[in-house]
């Protein structure tokens, strides 16, 4: 009998030393419960930021969560947590209702306000910023640009719903080692400085990978970051491995990329590499269900100035290879869509306003080539010759003939664009009840919404919040019986680089509904508790 007890209990004990922890950050300059180097984690006695970020893997494991408690931690942070534990992830989140931001405008050596090394673990809902002011143009003063997340180095991590902004330098960085990560959700915007040049520099997303397995970046809002929007792509020329690979870049909303510095409007999508050994090519790339904007005047059908909003491909010599671009939607003014060296490319299902669409084509002779698939694609140019190859322009039937291309598809003069007014509505994997909703409208008239097909209960309060004023309420209310919502597009206050009235991204939330739920799901997970302590005590009773 004894040896049952002893062979009970140690199975007890090994599965207990195995359950969930959870540990708890406060900023170092807390009132009460300031978090401290010499801290064990717990509530009482908090961990400092970076040592939590340290921590080894026998203290904290998978499936534990590191809860950084409310307020600003300044400093520039490096992470080397690692979860050794297969499919089991390390959490780091802010605390649930807490406004947690790491501040990187301190004096640090480091190059980055969050730099990672570490693997199967999921940074969530905090932000990511430099408070205060600073330079950002290097004419008047040169200084390292500061990166806001870096994920140098550990497989399978994850990135959810982080604010990335304000940054001097590039918003994230997703290093070639850095295979798996799936980066959702997340806001990234006003990352960057201007050069020496006067121009912008800092995109929002900087990708490469060298691994076989998908690097995965969607549903996320990117906006008026210095340069461009998302660059798959390597600067290296000299390269002897492949690392700008097996990326898929679906549902994501970019728009306006570059316009903060000095309105000069860059790609917000470019996937290429610029390698002169023909090595590394960027190749097993994704650009689906996308919507990518910049400010265009579409009622006066305005398409003066050069505004890409995609480009696929850049060096001769490393034409991008089985690139597959579906469903999205590419707006911008001349150069909006530039496929310039690609040698298997799967262009469909696209909506495209331009005033020309740019293809370079030194590889191969386009006519001989059936490596292009374009189908069901629709063209909005003001150019009776709108497709320019070699700096020659063709009409769209002599490109359809021609080349043997685009069969199916059909352009149409700028003068006849226009669009549905809710251009997406997607709701929150990780938030219950919230929805990213993206509106146009060319008149720039308020746009109605439906959530009817949501089965959200009638009355439930909703509040609005534009993305580009992530900090205040743009309008609360009631959802009524119709379940239609009317969302303001002419911008209250606008900033100087604000979209113009005709586009809007917006997130708009349900709660009433959500915090009767709340109060049930206490309930029953009080009671669960209970029966889990009364079990206990059942058991250790009869064992003793």
């Amino acid at each position: 009998m004894k040896k049952i007890c002893l062979t009970i209990l140690s199975a007890l004990f090994v599965t207990l030393s195995f359950a969930q922890q959870e540990f708890h950050v406060f900023p170092e300059n807390h009132k009460t419960t300031p978090g401290k180097t010499t801290g064990n984690g717990s509530l009482q006695n908090p961990w400092d930021l970076q040592t939590a970020l340290t921590q080894s893997n026998k203290t904290v494991k998978g499936e534990d969560t590191i809860w950084l408690h409310e307020g600003v931690y300044n400093g520039r942070y490096n992470s080397t947590l690692n979860s050794t534990i297969p499919n089991k992830y390390i959490t780091v989140s802010a605390y649930p209702n807490d406004r947690v931001i790491l501040n990187g405008n301190v004096a640090s050596t480091n190059g980055q306000t969050l730099g990672i090394r570490g693997g199967q673990v999921i940074y969530k809902d905090f932000e990511v910023t430099w408070l205060g002011g600073f330079n950002r143009d290097f004419r008047i003063k040169k200084f390292k640009g500061i990166a806001g997340v870096y994920h140098l180095e550990g497989r399978n991590c994850k990135f959810i719903n982080l604010k990335i902004y304000n940054n001097p330098g590039l918003g994230f960085g997703s290093w070639k080692s850095t295979g798996g990560t799936l980066i959702a959700e997340c806001f990234v915007f006003n990352n960057g400085v201007i050069n020496e040049k006067g121009r912008g520099a800092g995109e929002g997303f900087y990708v490469q990978n060298k691994s076989e397995e998908e690097r995965i970046i969607k549903n996320n809002v990117i906006f008026n970051n210095y340069y461009k929007g998302i660059e798959v792509w390597s600067a290296g020329r000299n390269a002897d491995f492949e690392y700008v690979k097996n990326i898929t870049l679906d549902n994501n909303v970019i728009f306006n990329s570059g316009l903060p510095a000095n309105k000069y409007t860059v790609d917000n999508i470019i996937v290429a590499s610029d390698d002169r050994n023909a090595i590394n090519i960027a190749k097993n790339i994704k650009v689906t269900n996308n919507i990518l904007y910049h400010n265009t005047n579409y009622l006066k059908n305005e398409v003066n100035g050069d505004a890409p909003s995609l480009t696929i491909g850049f060096y001769h010599k490393a034409p991008v290879e089985n690139v597959v671009v579906d469903n999205n939607l590419i707006l911008g003014r001349n150069n909006a869509l530039r496929i310039l060296y690609a040698k298997t490319l799967t262009f469909t299902n696209n909506t495209v306003y331009t005033g020309y669409m740019n293809f370079t084509n030194s590889v191969f002779d386009l006519a001989k080539n059936n490596n292009w698939k374009f189908s069901n694609n629709t063209y909005y140019s003001k150019n009776t010759a709108g497709f320019r190859i070699h700096k020659t322009n063709y009409s769209f039937n002599d490109w359809k003939t021609k080349f043997n291309i685009d069969t199916n598809s059909q352009k149409k003069h700028i003068g006849a664009f226009n669009l549905a007014n809710v251009l997406d509505i997607t709701k929150s994997e990780y938030k219950s009840s919230s929805y990213r909703v993206v509106l146009f409208n060319k008149e720039e008239q308020d746009v109605v919404v439906d959530f009817s097909e949501y089965n959200i209960e009638k009355g439930s309060k909703y509040s609005i919040t534009d993305v580009e004023n992530l900090d205040s309420v743009l309008k609360t209310g009631t959802l009524t019986e119709g379940s239609k919502i009317t969302v303001p597009m002419q911008a209250v206050h606008p900033s100087e680089n604000k979209t113009l009235n005709n586009f809007g991204v917006f997130i708009i939330e349900f709660n009433a509904v959500e915090k009767t739920a709340s109060t049930s799901t206490n309930s029953t997970n009080e009671e669960k508790e209970n029966k889990k302590e009364s079990g206990l005590k059942r058991f250790f009773n009869w064992l003793f």
